[in-house]
């Protein structure tokens, strides 16, 4: 299934463009994850929302860590290390 429409676009005040998307999901994880998470998260959008840049973060974070291994391996070969 490919993106849904563009429902609204708009830049926030810290220049960050926000478009927001449709997407299909099934009911019933719908419903159970309202019921679990209700407490914490106002919407299921915002426990989505928290979750997938959760994600990005994480992938981002084990990036780095590779980049800093690189790093270090070519000081190590230069001699700095």
């Amino acid at each position: 299934m490919g993106p849904g429409p563009a429902i609204c676009s708009e830049c926030e005040g810290n220049g960050i463009v926000t478009e927001m998307r449709n997407i299909g999901l099934p009911a019933e994880l719908c419903l159970q994850a309202e019921k679990r998470f209700s407490e914490r998260f106002g919407s299921l959008e915002q426990l989505l929302e928290y979750v997938l840049r959760d994600l990005l973060r994480d992938d981002a974070a084990q990036a780095d860590e590779g980049e800093q291994r690189i790093i270090e391996q070519r000081l190590r070969e230069l001699g700095y290390l």
